[in-house]
């Protein structure tokens, strides 16, 4: 997969390729990351990427020409992908985003700074926003990092297990089970009976429960978007019965 981004700031960017996951699925040449700087299109000895807005006000915005000659120059190198803008006003990035832009195989990131950019560029450039959360930081570099570990979580054959990634939280719709490792106890908590029973069927049992009664618990709003199944409902059904005798 390649993804491009379109950012002021490439060295910030570029930590997310240096570590972990990310940086083994690049050895493995399973994504291929490409920083572009719209600093290096300005024209001007200050090399000028900021511009005050019409109608006054506080705060600058990203100067218009320079990130046009960037986005021109990167969409000749990755014509066919989506272009998305990360924003406080873009739409919440959930797993079935990530999912899609896997699916898509290229993605352009556009990390805007100070007040934002041009209205006239998202309305021509723009293919889709993404907001990482409902609060602004200052910048979208740090949402374009969280947005490339995401998607290359997903890429086959990114992770150590085949199956990590399907069982990772949201991945079903869900919040992930409890995990345990040794020591069996800590400061008087025990791990689980069933964990140590060998009872794989049991063990899958529980750990169903689990999610669904985590997600009850602290995101009750995944399950007003789910249907679940009898076996669902009933493991949730133990879970809350549990909860209450607790």
């Amino acid at each position: 997969m390649r993804i491009d981004v379109i950012t002021l700031f490439p060295e910030l960017v570029r930590a997310v390729i240096e570590y972990g996951v990310v940086s083994r699925a690049a050895e493995k040449g399973l994504m291929q990351l490409n920083l572009w700087n719209p600093r290096d299109y300005t024209k001007d000895k200050h090399r000028t990427v900021d511009d005050r807005p019409y109608g006054g006000g506080p705060g600058m915005l990203m100067k218009v020409e320079p990130l046009l000659a960037c986005i021109a120059d990167v969409r000749l190198q990755n014509p066919d992908a989506l272009l998305v803008y990360l924003s406080p006003q873009g739409k919440l990035l959930k797993q079935n985003l990530i999912n899609q832009a896997v699916l898509s195989q290229n993605l352009i990131l556009l990390c805007g700074r100070y007040e934002g950019i041009d209205e006239r560029i998202i309305q021509q450039e723009v293919d889709e926003e993404w907001s990482i959360g409902d609060y602004v930081i200052s910048g979208g570099e740090l949402a374009a990092m969280v947005c490339v570990d995401a998607i290359t979580r997903q890429i086959p054959g990114a992770l150590g297990h085949e199956d990590s990634a399907e069982l990772d939280s949201f991945s079903a719709g869900l919040l992930d089970c409890p995990h345990y490792t040794r020591p069996e106890t800590i400061n008087g908590l025990k791990v689980p009976e069933v964990l140590l029973n060998g009872n794989h069927k049991l063990i899958q049992n529980w750990r169903d429960k689990q999610a669904l009664g985590k997600t009850w618990k602290q995101r009750p709003d995944l399950l007003q978007q789910m249907e679940l199944d009898d076996r669902q409902k009933g493991l949730l059904k133990e879970f809350i019965a549990e909860s209450e005798k607790a």
